[in-house]
């Protein structure tokens, strides 16, 4: 092989695929990063000098009281989806009750039509 020829032949790149691999690469490390943190380890990172962070995983206490939130959290939605269904069962009662007044409206303006045409005079 000579000089001349490169091993790697890259074509240019249009600023836009430019942008598009810079957005692909900070979201991989973005993800990365995120599993590191979400991680139940200890971890220490260091991103380039600028940001530096110790994680620790939560100890028996910290475990004890998320617990008790996570309880309380259900508990919450509990009686949110109870007082969901009281509202719905309201709402169904009122639309057929609804439903019903205008099938009475409309029976009683059948008939009503009914007579006004026996009360007028055929020609």
């Amino acid at each position: 092989m000579s000089e001349s020829e490169a091993l790697i032949d890259v074509e240019p790149m249009s600023v836009d695929q430019l942008a598009g691999a810079f957005v692909m690469i900070a979201g991989a490390i973005g993800s990365l990063l995120l599993v590191i943190w979400q991680s139940k380890c200890h971890c220490k990172m260091n991103l380039c000098y600028i940001f530096s962070c110790e994680r620790r995983p939560p100890n028996e206490e910290e475990m004890k009281s998320l617990k008790q939130q996570g309880k309380d959290m259900k508990k919450k939605t509990d009686k949110m989806m109870k007082k969901e269904e009281k509202i719905l069962a309201k709402e169904d009662e009122i639309l057929d009750e609804v439903e019903s007044q205008k099938s009475l409206s409309r029976s009683n303006s059948k008939v009503e039509l009914e007579t006004i045409n026996l009360d007028s005079p055929k020609p």
